[in-house]
């Protein structure tokens, strides 16, 4: 490169996955409607490794679920698999299990998500 010659700067990875994460979110939260009991088994594409079949009647299975989908999945993914209501209520926890990219994406983009946030301190 020429000396004196502009450079663009490079994004920090965080904003890069940020920017990934805000662009597979959902409209509004009531497109979020997944299943809420029963098992759901989970595509390769969201699931490449590891456990891909969950029982959305037990609570650590359930959470085991979003954390995969809210990390992997895309957006029509997000919309099949989540269910608008149990992400609300799971949020206090489920924020604490994910990275503080995925979480500030969620709170930043939908108000009952910080809400739980700030109810469950």
């Amino acid at each position: 490169m020429a000396p004196g010659s502009p450079t663009a700067p490079v994004p920090n990875a965080a904003e890069v996955l940020r920017t990934r994460y805000t662009k597979r979110l959902p409209a509004r939260l009531e497109d979020l409607t997944g299943p809420t009991q029963g098992t759901v088994g989970l595509p390769l594409h969201v699931a490449w490794s590891g456990r891909r079949s969950f029982d959305m009647d037990r609570p650590r299975a359930r959470m085991g679920l979003y954390r995969t989908v809210l990390a992997e999945g895309q957006r029509e993914d997000l919309e099949t698999f989540l269910d608008r209501d149990l992400l609300i209520g799971q949020w206090p926890v489920l924020r604490t299990l994910i990275s503080s990219v995925i979480r500030d994406a969620w709170e930043d983009a939908f108000a009952e998500l910080a809400a739980a946030r700030v109810s469950a301190a």
